[in-house]
């Protein structure tokens, strides 16, 4: 009687190892701030890869004939760059097959040389344009750069508000002064005087005595170089000093947060994302839709940066037959020509967006409204 039994343990043995062999389990990182005053954002980004994974999950995705399972492994890298680097450090070792993230700009730069070093594909949203021109040939910027975004603010500063003079303010981090020294540089050459620059922290929250400098210059704008934990009480400040600038920034600024932080003070800001805006496409509403059933929240600033990214990982995991080849994945990204709900993604020679749209922003009802509507 014990042969039977043996023979149909193997059996069942060898089919269960046939079994796993049909499928394969997939790890995707996420690096982002989940605890401290970002994060709103962190949280908001690692959502929207959850609701693409959940989607792709439920659909399923065969690479090579093989069943895949994907999975979400996310890191808190506190928007801290010495963090983010042992995060990084982390998800190379446990082969996560591809990384979206970082979120900072300041924590992207340093920690993108462990990726760059592990041959991990990475998809941040960070910004600063320095991270994609360091030669690493994994990086495929999934949002607009600093010179898209700054510069978009410096346009609209000139030609819509009308503005002659500005201030600068921005809070030293990779982020800040990217976006901000951006925003100098076009509003300089659409006739616009900087009258004023001066510098924060990115955990301050008492910017009274830099207004007041500000207000005896008489700006027409303010733009502020940080995020909107910064961003919020300096709107409310700007209120209570009676300065008359419109405070101007980047998607740094351009959330929920802001608006349900800084109050009726919100109303003075003008802000750019990156992508199209969400409300004007069936996709866009569709995904606002999931996102609000999943999480029962509304949007941040990323969410779909995200939600695309995870799905273009998907597709170029597919075409090009491997869930496990970096080189091969990452070969195929930089083809990618990805249709996702925030744009299409393709990658230029530098791993940056080509012709990434930027959106302007008001606040209205706490929420970021496409300027105009």
């Amino acid at each position: 009687m014990r042969r039977p039994i043996t023979t149909m343990a193997a059996l069942l043995a060898a089919g269960f190892a046939v079994t796993a062999s049909a499928q394969v389990v997939v790890t995707i990182g996420h690096s982002a701030p989940l605890t401290g005053p970002q994060a709103p954002n962190g949280k908001d980004n690692e959502n929207g890869a959850r609701l693409a994974i959940d989607e792709l999950n439920k659909t399923g995705v065969t690479v090579a004939g093989q069943k895949v399972t994907f999975k979400l492994d996310s890191e808190d890298d506190q928007a801290d760059p010495k963090i983010g680097v042992q995060v990084a450090q982390k998800l190379v070792d446990s082969g996560v097959v591809a990384v979206v993230g970082p979120y900072n700009s300041g924590v992207a730069i340093p920690a993108s040389r462990v990726y760059s070093t592990g041959g991990v594909p990475l998809l941040p949203v960070a910004s600063n344009p320095a991270l994609t021109k360091q030669g690493f040939k994994n990086i495929f910027r999934i949002g607009a750069s600093d010179e898209q975004l700054g510069g978009t603010m410096g346009a609209f500063a000139a030609k819509t508000l009308k503005a002659k003079t500005a201030a600068v303010i921005d809070d030293r981090t990779a982020y800040g002064q990217g976006v901000a020294e951006q925003f100098v540089k076009v509003a300089k050459a659409n006739g616009i005087q900087i009258v004023e620059q001066e510098f924060t922290n990115s955990s301050a929250t008492d910017f009274l005595g830099i207004l007041t400098t500000i207000k005896s210059k008489n700006p027409d704008v303010i733009f502020f170089g940080g995020y909107a934990a910064q961003g919020a009480p300096m709107a409310k400040q700007m209120r209570q000093r009676g300065l008359r600038a419109k405070l101007l920034g980047g998607d740094g600024i351009c959330s929920a947060d802001m608006g349900k932080v800084a109050g009726d003070a919100a109303s003075i800001v003008y802000c750019a994302q990156g992508g199209i805006a969400l409300e004007k496409s069936a996709a866009g509403r569709a995904f606002l839709k999931k996102y609000k059933d999943a999480y029962n929240t509304d949007t941040q600033v990323y969410a779909v940066s995200y939600y695309d990214g995870v799905k273009m990982l998907a597709d170029a995991m597919v075409k090009a037959g491997t869930t496990t080849d970096k080189p091969k994945l990452i070969e195929q990204l930089g083809r990618e020509n990805y249709k996702g709900v925030a744009g299409t993604y393709s990658f230029d020679e530098f791993g940056d967006l080509k012709g990434a749209p930027t959106t302007v922003y008001v606040i209205k009802n706490g929420l970021p409204v496409p300027y105009g509507e």
